[in-house]
This record gives C-alpha cells, sequence and structure tokens, in this order.
C-alpha cells in the first residue's frame, strides 16, 4: 500500500470556539445547533491533518445566577459547579469534542479579563461618568439590562429585553426603554445615579470598519453591521454595581465587570488552561502564538445571529485595544425550529439533551442537523416526521446497509479476510476522487451539500451490490473469488463514505473502525484500497428510528415541564438566561413568566381538595400520582413532588389545585389538573394545606 502524499496541503493551526453556554440552565436541542455544527467542522480539520483545537466553557457569571443560587439557598459556586457537570456529560454523549472545556468564573479568566480592561484603559479607551439607572425599589438593586422589558426605542415591539430588541436587532440602553418594568419584581424601575465605566467603541471605528469588510464575516451580517455603523458606535457600558456575582474590577472597589466583558475572554482563558496543561506543553502550545498581535494563526468563532453585535464589533475592538489579535473570522448560525414553530415546552418540543438522549442515538440528530446545515444564518427545521424518515433511509437503509450486505459473506466464506485485489478499481478511484469536492463542502460549512453528495455515492454503491447480487453468488459453485470481490468491493466503498462521514458520526465511524480493524480514519489514507486485510464479525451499527421514539422524547419533556412547574409553583424565578446569552438556538430567557391582566387571573379556579390517593409513578422519578377528590368528584393529577413526600403520608391532606386546567395527555396517563406548591425544589417542595375548616370542592378567593 501506497503511503498517502501529506505534502499537497500545508499545515494550519487553527483555534475553533462556540459560544458560551450559560451556566444556569441545562443544555437543549436548540444549544445544540451551534455545538454540532462546531464539532463537525473542528473534526473535519483534525480529520485533514491540521493542527486544530476546539475550546470552550461555562458563561458562570451574572445576576440570573446570583438568584437563581438565592434561591436554591447554596453559592453561586456551588450552583455553577453542578450545571457545570451536567454540561459536560451532555456534551460528552453528544460527542462534542472539546479539546478543553473550562469556566469564566476562573484564575484564567480573571487574568485576561484585568489584563485587557487594564491595557484598553492605559490606552484611554475606558471612561468613567455617573448615569442614571434602573433600580428596582423592591429589590433594592439595580437591574440589569435584561431584567428589564418593555418596548423597544427603535420599532415599538412589546416585551424587548433592556440592552437589544430580538425583534429589529437594535442596541440600547434601558433608560431608551418605554413602559419598563423589572422582570423581577414587577414593579416600575426607579432612575438613580450611579457610577460607571465605558469601553468607546468609536475610538475603534475605522479599524471595525475595514475588520467587518475583510471577509471574515458573512455578507449578511456585515451588512448587518453596516446599518450600525450608520446609526454610530455608542460606548458601551462594561461595569455592574454590587449586588452581581463575578469580578469585582481591580481599580474600582463595588464595581464588577459585566459578564459580557468576561465571557468572550472565556475563550482566551480557556485555551490559556489547555496550553498550560499536561496536554498542551506536550503538543508544545504557545498561548501567543494564537493570541498575540502577530499570530499566523487561525482563529474562528461560531456563534448564534442573536449575539453578533458583541462577536464582531465589542469584542475585535477590545482585543485590538489590548494588543491581541482579531478574528479571523466569526461566523454566526440561525434558531432551531421544530415542526415549523418556535420550541414550545406544552408540546413537548422543548427538548433537553439529556431527555433526547434518554431515548434517541445522539448520531441521529448529529446528521439530521448536519443535513440541514449550510454557511448562511438561515433559521433551520426539524420536522420531526423527516427526521425519521431520513435517518432511516440514509444512515441505516443506505450507508450501513452496504457493509450488512457483504460482510457476512465474507465472515463466513473467507475468514474475515478480505481479497487482495478489487474488481473494479476504477469505481473505488472514482469514488475517491469525490473526496476532495466533500471536502471543500465541508471547509465552507456547507454541510447539507457534503452530506448530498455522500449520500449520491452511497446510492451508487447499493447500486453496484444490487446489480453483483453476492445473495446470488454464494448460491453457485466455483465463483467464490468473485463473491470475494464484490464483498471487498463494497467494503471497501463502505469505507470511503464512513470516513468521510467521520465529522458527523463519529461514535459510528469508531464502531466501522473497530469492525473493519483499522487505525483511526485519516482523509489522506482514504484513498488507498483495504486489501489482503482481516475484519471482524459484523455488529449492526446503527438501529431503524422507530415513531415509539420520538413519541417518548415529546412525552418526557412534556413530563419535564410538570415537574418544573410544580417545583417553581410559588417561588420567585431566578432567571433563565438573563443579561446575557449564547446565542445558541431559541433560549427561554425571561427571569418570570410574563404578566397577565386580572380578567385572564380570574378566570384561573383554584379549588381545595383532598388527596384521596398518592402512589409513585412507575418509570418516572418525580411524579407522583395522586387521586384528588373535589367534593363529588375525582380527579387524576401528576405532581413532581416525589423526593419531598412518602406517598403514604400525603393521603387524607388537602392542598389547592388548579381545577380549570385542561387536561394533558401524558407518558403515563392524563393529567387533570395541577396542584400547587412552593419551594426551592428537590426535598423542599411544599404542598399548601388550607386553613381549618375548609372543604374539598371550596373555591380557593
Amino acid at each position: 500500500m501506497t503511503a498517502p502524499d501529506k505534502r499537497r496541503r500545508p499545515r494550519r493551526d487553527i483555534l475553533i470556539t462556540s459560544a458560551l453556554p450559560y451556566a444556569n440552565g441545562p443544555i437543549h436541542i436548540g444549544h445544540l445547533v451551534e455545538y454540532i455544527q462546531t464539532d463537525i467542522w473542528a473534526r473535519f480539520q483534525k480529520l485533514r491533518g491540521h493542527d486544530c483545537w476546539y475550546v470552550c466553557a461555562d458563561d458562570a457569571h451574572g445576576t440570573p445566577i446570583m438568584l437563581k443560587a438565592r434561591a436554591e439557598g447554596i453559592t453561586p459556586e456551588a450552583l455553577i459547579a453542578r450545571v457545570a457537570e451536567e454540561h459536560k456529560a451532555d456534551f460528552a454523549d453528544f460527542r462534542i469534542g472539546f479539546d478543553n472545556y473550562h469556566s469564566t468564573h476562573s484564575d484564567e479568566n480573571r487574568y485576561c479579563a484585568t489584563l485587557i480592561y487594564a491595557r484598553n484603559r492605559d490606552k484611554g479607551h475606558i471612561t468613567a461618568r455617573n448615569i442614571h439607572q434602573a433600580y428596582d425599589p423592591v429589590e433594592q438593586m439595580f437591574l440589569p439590562d435584561r431584567f428589564i422589558k418593555g418596548e423597544c426605542p427603535k420599532c415599538g415591539a412589546a416585551d424587548q429585553y433592556g440592552d437589544n430588541c430580538e425583534a429589529c436587532g437594535a442596541s440600547y440602553s434601558p433608560a431608551e426603554l418605554k413602559n419598563p418594568k423589572s422582570v423581577v419584581s414587577g414593579a416600575v424601575p426607579e432612575q438613580r445615579e450611579s457610577e460607571h465605566l465605558f469601553f468607546r467603541l468609536a475610538d475603534f471605528e475605522p479599524m471595525l470598519r475595514e475588520w467587518t469588510r475583510g471577509g471574515g464575516l458573512q455578507e449578511q451580517v456585515a451588512n448587518k453591521l453596516d446599518e450600525w455603523f450608520e446609526a454610530g458606535l455608542k460606548e458601551w457600558d462594561i461595569s455592574r454595581d454590587a449586588p452581581y456575582f463575578g469580578f469585582e474590577i481591580p481599580d474600582h472597589p463595588g464595581k464588577f465587570f459585566y459578564v459580557w466583558l468576561d465571557a468572550p475572554i472565556g475563550y482566551m482563558a480557556s485555551f490559556k488552561q489547555l496550553c498550560e496543561s499536561e496536554r498542551g506543553r506536550a503538543a508544545g502550545l504557545d498561548f501567543d502564538a494564537f493570541w498575540g498581535q502577530d499570530s499566523t494563526a487561525e482563529l474562528y468563532h461560531f456563534i448564534g445571529k442573536d449575539i453578533i453585535y458583541f462577536h464582531a464589533l465589542f469584542w475585535p475592538a477590545m482585543l485590538h485595544g489590548a494588543d491581541f489579535r482579531t478574528p479571523t473570522a466569526v461566523f454566526a448560525h440561525g434558531f432551531l425550529t421544530v415542526d415549523g414553530q418556535k420550541m414550545s415546552k406544552s408540546r413537548g418540543t422543548f427538548i433537553k439533551a439529556r431527555t433526547y438522549l434518554d431515548h434517541l442515538n445522539p448520531e441521529y440528530l448529529r446528521y439530521y442537523f448536519a443535513a440541514k446545515l449550510g454557511p448562511g444564518v438561515d433559521d433551520i427545521d426539524l420536522s420531526l416526521d423527516d427526521f425519521q424518515a431520513r435517518v432511516n433511509a440514509d444512515l441505516v437503509g443506505k450507508v450501513v446497509n452496504i457493509a450488512s450486505r457483504t460482510a457476512g459473506f465474507i465472515t463466513k466464506r473467507f475468514g474475515g479476510r478480505l481479497g487482495v485485489e478489487l474488481p473494479e478499481p476504477g469505481l473505488f478511484h472514482e469514488f475517491a476522487a469525490a473526496g476532495e469536492g466533500i471536502a471543500e463542502a465541508y471547509e465552507r460549512r456547507e454541510f447539507s451539500r457534503a452530506v448530498r453528495e455522500i449520500m449520491a455515492l452511497a446510492d451508487r454503491a447499493n447500486q453496484y451490490i444490487d446489480e453483483r447480487a453476492p445473495w446470488v453468488v454464494a448460491k453457485q459453485d466455483g465463483r467464490d473469488a468473485e463473491l470475494q470481490g464484490i464483498c471487498t468491493q463494497g467494503l471497501n466503498l463502505f469505507r470511503l463514505l464512513i470516513g468521510w462521514l467521520k465529522p458527523i458520526l463519529p461514535g459510528t465511524a469508531e464502531a466501522a473502525e473497530q469492525f473493519m480493524q483499522i487505525e483511526p480514519l485519516a482523509w489522506d489514507a482514504l484513498s488507498q484500497p483495504l486489501l489482503d486485510h482481516e475484519v471482524a464479525k459484523f455488529k449492526p451499527l446503527m438501529t431503524r428510528v422507530e415513531p415509539k421514539h420520538i413519541e417518548a422524547v415529546l412525552e418526557a419533556s412534556k413530563e419535564d415541564l410538570a415537574a418544573a412547574q410544580a417545583q417553581t409553583a410559588g417561588q420567585p424565578a431566578a432567571g433563565q438566561g438573563g443579561d446575557t446569552t449564547s446565542g445558541a438556538g431559541h433560549v427561554a430567557r425571561d427571569p418570570i413568566a410574563d404578566t397577565i391582566d386580572f380578567d385572564a387571573f380570574a378566570k384561573v379556579d383554584l379549588r381545595i381538595a383532598r388527596i384521596a390517593r398518592a402512589a409513585p409513578v412507575d418509570g418516572a422519578d418525580k411524579l407522583l400520582q395522586l387521586t384528588l377528590d373535589l367534593g363529588g368528584e375525582t380527579r387524576n393529577v401528576f405532581a413532581g413532588i416525589s423526593k419531598a413526600y412518602d406517598p403514604a403520608k400525603l393521603e387524607g391532606r388537602l392542598t389547592v389545585m388548579v381545577a380549570n386546567l385542561a387536561p394533558r395527555k401524558m407518558r403515563f396517563g392524563v393529567s387533570e389538573g395541577m396542584v400547587l406548591a412552593a419551594g426551592p425544589g428537590g426535598k423542599d417542595i411544599f404542598i399548601l394545606s388550607p386553613d381549618a375548616g375548609a372543604e374539598p370542592g371550596m373555591k380557593v378567593k
């Protein structure tokens, strides 16, 4: 076998990042659009033999984390440590191959953030002045931008956050918001004076105009930035008042770096930790070689389109002002819809990563997203019917089918030995030649095109096997050499296909490598056929997706919602995202539910009910099944309170329920209402017993 010629392409030094997930909630499939997209591109670069590193971290600072930790009765450090472990487990099981995963609440990030601040300050790019800031008189705290909602001052859209409009993309200050309200208490914010620090973004306008038109941004993104240039670049408030969970600004006691200052610096911090680790030292990683002004390495950020302003204006300006290099490119992607609609908790389409993993192979979703993803910023849709059909037809029916139709004959008739030559070498080389076009599609992030080209070749490989019909040849005497040749040809075509799919399906590719008993596939090695080689007995690499698997995911997602509602009833929300966002898909970021008017509230029928029976629910670790007596009428209700109560001790107890909530079908049966509870969650959930003298069925006023 001739060694592949690796001289054709120069080796590249590449550093890749994804936006940092916020450390106060779980990863869901909307987030995974970004991490899967980034991981595919990083794996492809490594498969091509480049020196490529993929780093990320948890975004661990800000008011929402402070408030959520307070609600749970733990420290912010304990909260972010717990969430970090959950995030890392979800990413690992989805085969997201980070070379390092860190936290913005780290010594490395404190060092880098302080350095970038100090260098910009010393050059005159930081200014201080007193401002009138929104203050919640009930909670007695200054409000972060995203803890204020109102009407956009630019387009008039209602229910927008205090820093930017999700309807028109405008960026503004909370003071400009019309009809503002605190999302923590609902109070109308007061304006109080406080000294803040500002980054003078306009100092960098010439540099930013050149950088944003230098080829590192998608055209749609660059065009959007032109609109912001025309509106004028404003100073950026980079400080926050105590109480705040983050890094205190060294020369301003009681002031903290705004989370959006140290969040992108987390990319640098994570890579710095990697460089200083045993692995980094062994690889000779040099931080300055990737981040210094004279760096020749390539630096790429993958982000959601809702955080372009921060990554394409503030971030390169901060870096340039601190004498660091700017990114080679920033790649923005769109949001995820499910069955053509925004992800919905009530429909069960707001699917957590772990809920998906409990029922489906992660590589199905990796493949489906790849088949949809292109280099632009358009939203992509997860059609559940199409998901099932495409996975079954492409992965099971085409790619894996090639190996399953040929490997058995090699094992049974030839001791697992492939033939010494290919019967049709021209067909193999024609397939191998397609690899460069597929590589070009990967490089340009045209994953959907790469998938189409690979599947077209899979069709041809199956056509070859259909025409040669090894199952017929196997029954005829004297045709063993022909049979071995057909199957050797088929398995070599399979090896090409699975090699090209390896960035998308790393787990399946690894299983295929074990079956073929070969070293990990590399792109250059694929062009050489595998001959006179022993393979192992074939085991199925994938199974079909059945409707029951998808239904189980949807039902389990509804159960997640029911449990969350039970855990949060009666307690103040701690914030779901709050004053920062990772931009990876449609994320529910409201710290509390949207307000309703009195007429809407009056429609809620609260009734006293006696718990006639309480029992655990098989297959659910949070739910209890309650039979509630409303005074002559009984209701079946599922409540997420099993961690807090022994079912036997609930029977006979009075509680309050929402009696006119529409019945909802769950995986375990139909729930005909909702029990009200309060507490931070886990063991501390409290059913609210009414006063003595109450009777089942009595209306609560």
